[in-house]
């Protein structure tokens, strides 16, 4: 059944990601008309020292 990974920056508080899921699922449930049990959602989280943009790391983005 259908899945979603959400790729990004670390979420620290757990009542963030429980919306997040939720409202993905509420979406996916709309648009397919599949039973919410039947999605799966993975969070990867990346901290800004291991992801690059253009050439750079993110982490020294930040620091300019």
């Amino acid at each position: 059944m259908p899945s979603v990974i959400i790729q990004g920056p670390i979420i620290e508080k757990i009542e963030i990601k429980r919306t997040l899921v939720a409202e993905i699922t509420d979406a996916l449930e709309k648009a397919y008309g599949i039973n919410r049990s039947a999605y799966t959602i993975v969070i990867q989280e990346y901290t800004s020292e291991n992801v690059g943009s253009g050439g750079v790391l993110i982490i020294d983005k930040i620091k300019k």
